[in-house]
């Protein structure tokens, strides 16, 4: 199978959801950025384009949905920053059907430079009450997450990618909101991933077995509400976690597994991510191998993690 970003699957997913005249799709002048473009086309009279205007975006989304719509709004994910005040105070202080699914997160928007890249937007989106955190693992996760959106009212969040990503899943695969993924089964490390870096963390897991570790690996595709009974399960079995996001190492993946271990089984956690800084601009795959967020940084991460606590 090829390569397939997750925001072309949310486009792909919407033109799918468009036969329900209830969908309506809104974007702030970026949607062949964020492939709604693709809904605009088959289904014009429903998509609404409100030009550089975030905090209008989610204003007009949230009005839609209190008239019965359910409500795709997109954008870059930087830019849903600016609507931080609309999306706490109207769409998820009121439960609205709102889906705010944006694109170019993390590194993935490599080129654009640290204005365009949003590190900081897991950690912003699961503090607000009522809203759900979802971070696709690859395309076929992103299309099956779409969908069920759609069918699950209430706000979400929901994370996609710039870059084509390898698939992990086929289109047999199951998306159950709120439910981690065991991608890998082992008992010596706990690697709990997200996004993009899941694919990384199975790479990773695949490496550190040429040491005989065995890894256990958990996609954790729901951020918010997290699966904590998967995490505590992880825990007991190795008694080590090592967590992998593109993605600030404060407010996101790690701290939620934190919160997690720390209330009900405490063990030594590894947290990988982008340390207290800005990215910048440059290949993607060059910006992961800087910052320390390839398969192969990770196998050595953990191996140095472990080798620290036994």
């Amino acid at each position: 199978m090829d390569d397939k970003s997750t925001r072309e699957a949310y486009g792909d997913a919407l033109v799918e959801l468009g036969v329900d005249d209830r969908i309506v799709v809104l974007d702030a002048d970026l949607s062949a950025s964020t492939q709604t473009n693709k809904f605009s086309k088959k289904f014009p009279k429903r998509f609404f384009n409100v030009g550089c205007a975030e905090q209008n975006l989610i204003g007009v989304a949230a009005g839609l949905s209190v008239a019965g719509k359910i409500a795709f709004a997109s954008t870059y994910a930087i830019f849903s920053n600016r609507a931080w005040e609309q999306i706490r105070n109207t769409v998820a202080h009121d439960r609205l059907n709102v889906k705010i699914a944006v694109s170019h997160a993390g590194l993935t928007n490599g080129p654009d430079g640290a204005s365009h890249q949003s590190l900081e937007d897991l950690a912003l989106m699961r503090v607000i009450p009522n809203m759900s955190v979802i971070v696709p693992s690859d395309a076929t996760e992103a299309e099956m997450a779409v969908k069920s959106e759609a069918e699950r009212p209430g706000p979400a969040y929901i994370r996609l990618n710039r870059v084509k990503t390898p698939l992990l899943f086929d289109k047999d695969y199951q998306f159950n909101y709120g439910e981690a993924v065991v991608m890998s089964e082992g008992d010596d490390v706990a690697i709990i991933s997200t996004g993009t870096m899941v694919h990384e963390a199975l790479e990773a897991s695949m490496m550190l077995k040429n040491d005989n570790i065995n890894a256990s690996v958990l996609n954790i595709h729901t951020i918010k509400p997290i699966d904590r009974d998967a995490i505590i399960k992880v825990a007991k079995d190795t008694g080590a976690i090592v967590t992998v996001e593109e993605h600030s190492i404060y407010g996101g993946l790690g701290g939620a597994v934190s919160e997690v271990t720390a209330e009900n089984y405490p063990v030594p956690i590894k947290m990988i991510g982008m340390k207290d800084e800005f990215g910048e601009s440059g290949d993607y795959t060059e910006l992961l191998k800087k910052h320390g967020l390839t398969a192969a940084d990770v196998s050595n991460s953990v191996k140095e993690f472990l080798g620290n606590i036994r």
